[in-house]
């Protein structure tokens, strides 16, 4: 069985869909990550940006998504994460199929509960509570599941569920159950205690926790700083490290750096 130290280390960026006057920054910005070598390319799912100007440009996660299968032929995609919200179960389910055959199997479902007001107000979407929306979210999973396995044609490979979230009742059980990657948006002095958490969820379900990839956004003033804690990061078996980079210059100075020191670990 793998272990979490065992894992390759990949790094992932995510393509803030924000801020950019025109979509040509964003396929741009896609190309040189598959030139520099990054593993997967991430968007997000909302309507509005989430920094800097409230009011300004901003473009759909799952319509990008498409574009991105169409555009690189080797990084993996996925949404770091689509609101469970925001579509039917059946509907996501057979829309990530349809991604995932343009891309030649290279996407990643990412999926959450959900938090931005705003988009659900302007979107005519029920906001509820907190617990309600991950009650939706655990209704969902089951559905996203069914639905996949009755697609024609199947998807490419097994879609990977990444499942966003450090929520230690409702969120890391989901993970428990349903994730082949948890993404903790944590750093390294909170993670310990998810995984300790996401552990005892793993044995209440019957799953042995090393099966779920981990990982977790790596942050630093300065490079030297970026890479001391993604040693630190990888040290706790977190093996994707993430970035994210907003428009509309989306500087990948992280990015590279990341990338050559993964290399250089290998």
């Amino acid at each position: 069985m793998t272990s979490p130290t065992d894992r390759p280390i990949r790094i992932g960026v995510q393509l803030q869909p924000q801020h950019a006057p025109r979509y040509s920054h964003l396929r741009d910005a896609l190309r040189r990550c598959e030139d520099i070598g990054v593993d997967v390319a991430f968007n997000w799912d909302h309507f509005f940006p989430l920094y800097g100007d409230p009011d300004g440009p901003h473009y759909e996660c799952w319509t990008m998504l498409g574009a991105w299968a169409e555009q690189t032929s080797r990084i993996e995609i996925g949404a770091l994460v689509s609101c469970n919200s925001y579509r039917n179960p059946e509907l996501l389910a057979d829309m990530a199929r349809t991604v995932d055959h343009i891309s030649g199997g290279r996407l990643l479902l990412g999926i959450g509960s959900g938090w931005k007001k705003k988009d659900y107000d302007e979107y005519g979407y029920e906001f509820g509570t907190a617990g309600s929306r991950l009650d939706d979210l655990a209704e969902a999973m089951p559905r996203i599941e069914a639905r996949l396995g009755k697609l024609n044609p199947q998807p490419l490979r097994d879609i990977p569920i990444l499942i966003g979230g450090g929520g230690e009742r409702k969120t890391l059980r989901l993970v428990a159950e349903y994730a082949d990657i948890w993404h903790s948006f944590s750093d390294r002095d909170s993670y310990p205690r998810k995984a300790e958490i996401l552990a005892r969820h793993c044995a209440d379900v019957g799953r042995d926790p090393a099966v779920i990839e981990r990982a977790a956004e790596a942050k630093g003033s300065g490079l030297d700083s970026l890479l001391e804690e993604a040693d630190a990061l990888t040290g706790l078996g977190i093996s994707m490290l993430t970035v994210g980079v907003n428009g509309p210059d989306y500087d990948l100075t992280q990015a590279e750096a990341l990338c050559r020191w993964r290399d250089r670990r290998a």
